[in-house]
């Protein structure tokens, strides 16, 4: 009996946090985006309220929510309201095609969607169209009697305090496409919860910080530190997208510590402010922000990320879990000790120092699996074997036990802040019927770091020129994933049964990948 009753009150999972934030940081600013500001206090009770909405809607533990819509502080209420459910929520790409919208929307089956209307809702509309429409959908940014606000504002404010076993998934968040279809990683409370304590200490977060959530909000280099920043009872401002005047107004305003600004932006940044005309001494010595050290995750100058930046990781071990705050002679640095990585070749037995294999990871930051990716042959049983999660990226390890990262085992075109896989685009132009084969690459880009190229192999009885097929790819994928150039071929090199890249890079410009260090 006893033995019973403490497992249950050992049990802490996410919104466990936000229950003892309400309690020991009541009038502490939670949530800022423009002229909204909530403290912790009047967060819990909006996620009470929108926990018992959904429960009303029929949401019970292990289902699933859905936002298609850009960074808002509802998508942090959408995440925390989950996870007092026990439910698992889902920040979809804005940036999706109707057709992306919809293969996720049909993949993910959520219970509900919280949908946007601003720039995005044309799309969302076209996706609903397409799909067999038997879930609830909430906009969260109207007006109307069934809008997100005014059905939160009918709800109770009681909290169940259901407990939640922290083993269960409350984030998915989708990963590129490795065989031309995303997966939605599932990450564990436990994996989030030991995440922000990591991030926390790395990247100097106190009750004290602002973070700036201009980066998307799909991406777990977002999600870090937004949710390290929530763990230590700090603030999140939101903007809805990227933009280098509203984040300079932001930084200003808020006083903002942390944020993620691509290294485009901080062009922007410093062409804007070049004369001084925002204070941004919240985050940086200069007005155009000259310490910026080219890492998108910025933190203060004296945290150890400031001053030893770098490190490895991946969606699926909830972003981060080498880096070199914790040491090491490499950018990629060394493990943390929630995890264990090890280096393998194509059996399964370890490479020794020097030699470059596949890093294979396991312990509490991995995810708990992609969802309804379990049958034989799929992502789950092939990424998990052995034991361990394989992570389809090479490496090696230095004598001195740090990681290197030498290249993803599938081709990747980093372009900005975004990675593209090849297969995704090709398995769409494929659908083109003037196609017959198709190679994407990258080229180097000087302000991109990369751009997309296809080499296409046109059928024998049809035509198409660059622009339709840039357009093509523009119609069904995200628009950063489309070509930006299209050069033709007669045929593609091939080695062996398949399309040679290598020769195919050095026949058409590809160049750039991604590099060891």
């Amino acid at each position: 009996m006893t033995e019973s009753a403490y497992r249950t009150i050992r049990l802490h999972a996410l919104g466990d946090i936000l229950r003892e934030h309400r309690r020991s940081r009541r009038n502490f600013r939670a949530l800022v985006e423009g002229d909204v500001c909530y403290t912790y206090e009047q967060f819990d009770v909006r996620v009470n309220r929108l926990a018992n909405l959904l429960r009303a809607k029929g949401m019970r533990k292990g289902e699933r929510l859905l936002w298609m819509g850009q960074n808002s502080h509802r998508l942090l209420e959408c995440l925390l309201a989950a996870a007092k459910l026990g439910a698992i929520c889902c920040p979809a790409n804005w940036r999706m095609s109707e057709s992306e919208m919809a293969a996720v929307i049909e993949d993910f089956a959520p219970h509900v969607i919280i949908w946007q209307e601003a720039e995005v809702g044309d799309t969302v509309r076209a996706a609903r169209g397409k799909v067999k429409d038997e879930h609830c959908w909430i906009q969260h940014d109207s007006d109307g009697p069934d809008s997100y606000e005014a059905l939160l504002a009918i709800q109770s404010d009681r909290d169940d305090e259901e407990r939640i076993e922290p083993e269960l998934p409350v984030l998915a968040v989708y990963t590129a496409a490795f065989g031309g279809r995303p997966s939605a990683a599932l990450i564990t409370h436990s994996a989030v919860m030991y995440q922000n304590l990591i991030i926390g200490r790395v990247q100097g977060v106190d009750e004290s910080s602002v973070n700036l959530n201009s980066g998307p909000m799909c991406h777990i280099a977002t999600l870090m530190t937004t949710l390290a920043v929530f763990h230590h009872g700090g603030c999140n401002a939101f903007i809805a997208r990227m933009n280098a005047e509203d984040v300079l107004k932001c930084i200003e305003k808020e006083r903002v510590t942390h944020a993620f600004l691509p290294p485009p932006t901080i062009e922007q940044i410093r062409a804007i402010n070049a004369e001084g005309k925002y204070d941004v001494s919240s985050c940086w010595a200069t007005a155009d922000a000259q310490e910026y050290n080219g890492n998108p995750m910025v933190a203060p100058a004296s945290s150890p990320w400031g001053r030893n930046f770098g490190g490895y990781g991946q969606t699926e071990v909830m972003g981060m879990f080498s880096m070199r705050a914790f040491g090491g002679s490499t950018m990629a640095g060394r493990p943390i000790s929630m995890v264990q990585v090890r280096i393998v070749d194509e059996t399964g037995q370890d490479v020794p120092p020097g030699e470059t294999g596949e890093i294979v990871v396991r312990g509490a930051l991995v995810m708990s699996g992609y969802f309804d990716r379990d049958r034989p042959g799929e992502e789950n049983e092939t990424r998990s074997r052995d034991g361990w999660h394989h992570t389809n990226d090479l490496g090696k390890r230095e004598e001195d036990g740090s990681l290197v990262f030498v290249g993803p085992k599938t081709t990747i075109i980093k372009s900005a802040a975004e990675n593209v896989y090849p297969a995704e685009v090709e398995n769409c132009l494929r659908t083109h019927p003037a196609v017959a084969d198709v190679c994407v690459i990258g080229v180097p880009d000087p302000k991109w770091e990369q751009s997309v190229k296809a080499v296409v192999v046109l059928r024998s009885d049809a035509s198409a020129t660059p622009e339709e097929l840039i357009e093509h790819c523009k119609a069904r994928i995200a628009s950063y994933k489309k070509p930006r150039f299209v050069d033709f071929a007669d045929a593609l090199p091939k080695a062996g049964f398949v399309v040679d890249r290598k020769a195919v890079d050095a026949a058409f410009g590809g160049g750039g990948y991604p590099k060891a260090h």
